[in-house]
């Protein structure tokens, strides 16, 4: 991580999570919605990480930007998530990124708005 700049995670989705039960029975893949959850996630920790003693309170998604899915996710793979922060203004932060698979497949892209108290 380059405090309130830019974040890197990675996240191996193992097949057993609870999510997968439904999605798709006998040909599990990741739901788009747990990739934005992902990016928001992880800009979470980017947005807080140069607060200080000052942090954000209460954070939450609250608008997902052009967001696209180019690609699907199976149990097994091992995802690459990266989040820049794009804009702040008081008690909201945009970040971008992408997701991407260990050989660099670009699995996703977008932007997520998150809110909080300061």
């Amino acid at each position: 991580m380059e405090a309130g700049v830019t974040a890197t995670g990675r996240w191996t989705l193992k097949g057993d999570e609870a999510f997968l039960e439904g999605h798709f029975p006998g040909q599990p893949l990741l739901p788009g919605v747990i990739m934005i959850e992902s990016l928001a996630q992880l800009g979470g920790i980017l947005a807080q990480s140069d607060r200080g003693d000052q942090p954000l309170k209460n954070v939450r998604l609250t608008a997902v930007r052009q967001f696209k899915i180019l690609g699907s996710i199976p149990p097994g793979e091992t995802l690459t998530i990266v989040a820049r922060r794009d804009a702040v203004m008081p008690g909201l932060v945009q970040v971008s990124g992408e997701i991407t698979t260990a050989d660099g497949t670009r699995l996703a892209t977008g932007s997520v708005i998150l809110s909080g108290e300061e």
